[in-house]
């Protein structure tokens, strides 16, 4: 009998709050993050420091190293892509209705810019349409769309998601003067409560993004299979024009 009680107050409390209510009881966030995605093997990136150990050396060189192998090193060596980055956000709605305010790009780390080696792995192609754009380089970074750099996307407009519904965000940082460290963060408004969730890289760290540096203490070029040639700074001269050369 207690328990058919229960059953009863529960029906008439789920059907007056509907999912809301089971959600509060989850303690979930208002968001999902359903994906991220940061393209690597199209973009030239740096190196804060030489890959010298010998066993790094080999998986970064050597034909038919693993992926993973080879993207762990990378990560170890802080790789990061150069002067700008462009990141595909997946967000879900966790709530009957809730709106996202703001979106912030965080700046975690700013130092000078990398040097360690610079690897060229670009290939000629499109530029996918960028929706909005943060400059790190400015005092205070913020979105902005591409057509109106002067004035925050999110002074002006929100964006409105109801459960499970998802937006797409193209997002287009730049960074030209120094080393950035950085992840964004997202302000969003449910049920009267502001909650901020951190957007992080795909392998859970903070987005790297760097300037040039005038030269570079190794230089690498991509080849089709996926692995890396050494060549000179002159060589690398004549793939782009550093202030070394």
């Amino acid at each position: 009998m207690i328990i058919a009680a229960v059953g009863v107050v529960f029906a008439t409390w789920f059907n007056a709050r509907g999912l809301e209510a089971i959600d509060k009881v989850g303690g979930e966030p208002a968001i999902k993050i359903g994906h991220v995605a940061l393209e690597y093997s199209k973009r030239d990136i740096a190196l804060r420091e030489p890959v010298t150990d010998a066993r790094e050396r080999a998986i970064l060189l050597g034909t038919g190293a693993a992926d993973s192998q080879r993207n762990a090193v990378l990560t170890r060596h802080q790789r990061a892509l150069l002067d700008h980055a462009d990141i595909t956000v997946v967000l879900i709605g966790n709530r009957t209705s809730l709106r996202i305010v703001d979106i912030e790009p965080r700046v975690l780390t700013r130092e000078p810019v990398s040097d360690g080696a610079l690897a060229f792995l670009s290939t000629a192609g499109e530029v996918d349409t960028i929706e909005l754009a943060a400059d790190l380089d400015a005092p205070a970074p913020r979105f902005t769309t591409v057509k109106d750099r002067d004035v925050s996307y999110f002074r002006k407009k929100q964006i409105d998601l109801k459960w499970d519904e998802p937006v797409t965000l193209s997002l287009s940082v730049t960074g030209k003067k120094w080393y950035y460290e950085f992840d964004f963060l997202v302000t969003v408004l449910a049920e009267g409560r502001i909650e901020k969730i951190e957007v992080k890289a795909p392998d859970k760290g903070p987005f790297r993004l760097t300037g040039f540096a005038g030269s570079y203490r190794s230089y690498y070029d991509g080849t089709a299979n996926g692995d890396w040639q050494p060549i000179s700074q002159d060589e690398a001269c004549t793939r782009r024009k550093l202030e070394g050369c």
